[in-house]
């Protein structure tokens, strides 16, 4: 057991053994989902959060001692590493106390401090700072030179204040202190910056005069205001109260109230002022920064994984429309499988004439391609396309809105480009509006998370760990409903796990011309794909209609053996066990536990034979705006059906039809106190609010879920 996995093993309140487990199939090249899925037994049923986890961790703590064996390393370079400080050093738990206890050792460019030992001033600078009874002036007189220019008394005293200040400054014990005080009773102050106008800095207005502890800033006040300082039009300030601080430090290094005591006074301010409050200024507020990317991070992960286990509507042949108003309306039809039937360009929305003309083409497609639904986009002209479509009373064809975030950068992208080389890029819009309705997921997968539009302040965190954690979420949703082999896309497949964009597109190339798989077992035909990358995505593919009736679920090859015996045991075929909801009544299961499959493996085998490749997916329902369809259209107290569009730590963002999101404030979400809002609402939620009010010139819309009926 080595010291990362105990260390990560107490801060996850976990057991050390599970621990050891996950970073020992981690290190093998095993990923979250198959672990999670497949190894149970192994991580004592660690879900794949846990997991995350403990990944995270590890790779922290990898972090953490690749600079303290760099820190050691030069310190033993220039013959400075000693016991002490070397234990030091090996006991520091943080970065940032690692980062403390080598800051008066750390190389830096020439200071005040270096200059004054450098003219000889530091052993006068030690007789100031013991504080002893002196005669100060006589014992600073005796270090003025002309050679040393040390000119004059003052210009002696001045640097030892100086040797003394960094000496304050760069003390570990201080350093510690001084940080808890900042984070602890630190304010955030912001206001406008000099030199600019408040009509400037109008999207900041909130800020222009504010002030918080920062213990209760919540991370999208902070990154708000971090990026108005970051434009210049904010001037922000994050300290504790200065003279708090400065009695603190005083308090501390001043021990006497002579000649020597007041100038370790100076010096205490000076270090504060000069070199302390910076320096852990910057710190708090990258620590700041971190907590709230983790914040908006997080926020943006599981509204992503809400969007993307959107119910799909499932295999029905759709028409499509991307609305418009002078360009007209891009039209679509698809196939139940999501392939481009036919594609033109209609007019609904200009003039009597052109509508009805528009009319009896979708009439006649609807009937030609036998569409069974119609999806619009909710973008420009929305509203009016759809009471266009409703108003040709086709009863057998459902209308269904669907949010279009992204249906652009997917229609300029290299694989809409690959997918419909022939096309422009409004044909693909349209493609995607259909085949988001039909499999949110599989549409989804093919564009840059971030573009989806469900985050917040996006584009102010860090985007390493955003694309991680966003990457995380993609493989999971894709993992946990499971992938259709032979019909898949080279991006559904690049996210299933194992097999990556080299590895999809060896399949994609296969199966074009091989023909479709007859089983999973085949995939190790496909180049590159080997036993362990088969070991870590087979389980996650399905095969429908394959000879192999386990191809089709989520049981693992490695344990068909398992389900054979029972089966045989049951003198039952493999098809007769499928679907067979009483199975578990009749298996003694402890009976095929062996050295590599337990129980819980067992009892994921015997749900997965009752309900082979179920889809943990929602099941679809329609929708429909209230018959309003801008925003001058509501007036307060009215209750609309809506959508959550989007989760923040602030409230939700609702779409009632109007083509402007409304927000439901945290305070308004329920009856009760909420301290998150993502406990009571997710995105795609459909819900009823009221309205509370209608600014329409600033185009804002206030809402309420309290009282209104869902």
């Amino acid at each position: 057991m080595t010291d990362s996995q105990k260390i990560i093993a107490k801060e996850l309140n976990l057991a050390e053994k599970n621990v050891a487990a996950v970073l020992d199939l981690l290190a093998e090249g095993a990923t979250v989902p198959f672990i999670a899925r497949y190894r149970k037994e192994a991580t004592g049923s660690l879900d794949e959060v846990a997991i995350t986890d403990i990944r995270d961790k590890f790779e922290a703590l990898n972090a953490l001692n690749k600079r303290r064996e760099a820190i050691v390393s030069a310190l033993t370079e220039r013959e400075q590493l000693t016991d002490e400080l070397s234990q030091a050093l090996q006991n520091a738990a943080t970065l940032s106390e690692l980062e403390d206890i080598y800051l008066p050792y750390k190389p830096k460019r020439r200071t005040k401090a270096q200059v004054a030992r450098e003219r000889g001033l530091e052993p006068l600078a030690n007789l100031i700072f013991e504080q002893d009874s002196c005669k100060l002036e006589s014992l600073a007189a005796t270090y003025v030179s002309e050679e040393n220019d040390v000119p004059d008394m003052q210009a002696a005293l001045q640097g030892a204040r100086d040797i003394i200040a960094e000496r304050i400054s760069e003390d570990t014990q201080t350093r510690t202190v001084f940080r808890k005080i900042f984070a602890v009773k630190g304010v955030c102050s912001s206001k406008l910056a000099r030199g600019k106008k408040e009509e400037e800095a109008a999207t900041f207005k909130d800020y222009l005069n504010w002030e918080e502890p920062i213990v209760k800033a919540p991370g999208h006040r902070l990154l708000a205001m971090f990026r108005g300082e970051q434009e210049g039009l904010l001037s922000l300030s994050i300290r504790p109260d200065e003279g708090m601080a400065l009695n603190a430090l005083r308090n501390h290094f001043v021990a006497s109230k002579n000649d020597c005591g007041k100038q370790v006074l100076l010096a205490c301010e000076d270090a504060y002022k000069r070199l302390l409050a910076p320096s852990l200024e910057n710190d708090i507020r990258n620590e700041l920064k971190t907590r709230a990317d983790i914040e908006a991070i997080s926020v943006f992960a599981a509204n992503l994984r809400e969007l993307l286990l959107a119910a799909p509507l499932g295999q029905k042949r759709v028409l499509a429309l991307d609305p418009g108003y002078r360009t007209g309306a891009k039209l679509v039809c698809l196939s139940e499988h999501g392939d481009l039937l036919h594609n033109e360009t209609i007019f609904p929305t200009s003039g009597a004439a052109k509508e009805a003309q528009a009319g009896e083409r979708v009439q006649a497609l609807v009937k030609k391609f036998a569409i069974e639904t119609i999806a619009i986009g909710n973008g420009t002209a929305s509203r009016e396309t759809e009471t266009f479509v409703r108003n040709l009373n086709m009863p057998n064809v459902t209308v269904n809105m669907v949010n279009e975030s992204g249906a652009s950068v997917y229609s300029a992208s290299a694989v809409a480009r690959e997918e419909f080389p022939d096309q422009d890029i409004t044909v693909r819009g349209a493609v995607s509006i259909g085949r988001r309705l039909m499999d949110p997921l599989a549409e989804l997968v093919k564009i840059d998370p971030k573009s989806i539009g469900v985050g917040q302040y996006q584009h102010d965190v860090n985007q390493v760990e955003l694309k991680k954690a966003l990457d995380d979420v993609v493989a999971s949703c894709v993992n946990s409903v499971g992938v259709e082999l032979n019909t898949a896309s080279k991006e559904l497949l690049t996210h299933v796990s194992g097999l990556g964009p080299v590895l999809a597109q060896n399949i994609i190339t296969y199966r074009a011309e091989n023909g479709a798989f007859a089983s999973r077992k085949e995939l190790l035909k496909v180049p590159r794909l080997g036993p362990k990358a088969f070991q870590q995505c087979a389980g996650f593919l399905r095969i429908h209609d394959a000879t192999n009736p386990l191809d089709a679920s989520a049981v693992h090859p490695e344990s068909y053996k398992v389900v054979e015996q029972i089966a045989k045991d049951l003198a039952s075929s493999l098809p007769d066990l499928i679907g067979k909801t009483d199975l578990s009544s009749k298996v003694s299961l402890p009976k095929y536990v062996t050295e590599t499959v337990g129980l819980p493996t067992l009892n994921d085998i015997m749900n997965e034979l009752a309900r082979p490749g179920r889809d943990p997916r929602e099941q679809f329902t329609e929708f429909s705006f209230a018959d309003v369809h801008a925003i001058s259209d509501l007036y307060e107290g009215m209750t609309l059906p809506g959508i959550v569009t989007n989760v923040t730590k602030f409230g939700a963002f609702v779409d009632v039809g109007v083509h402007q999101d409304g927000l439901v404030h945290i305070s308004q979400l329920a009856d009760r106190y909420v301290s998150d809002p993502s406990e009571v609402v997710r995105v795609q939620q459909k819900v009823h609010v009221k309205v509370l009010e209608v600014d329409v010139q600033r185009k804002r819309i206030s809402l309420s879920m309290k009282d209104a009926a869902n």
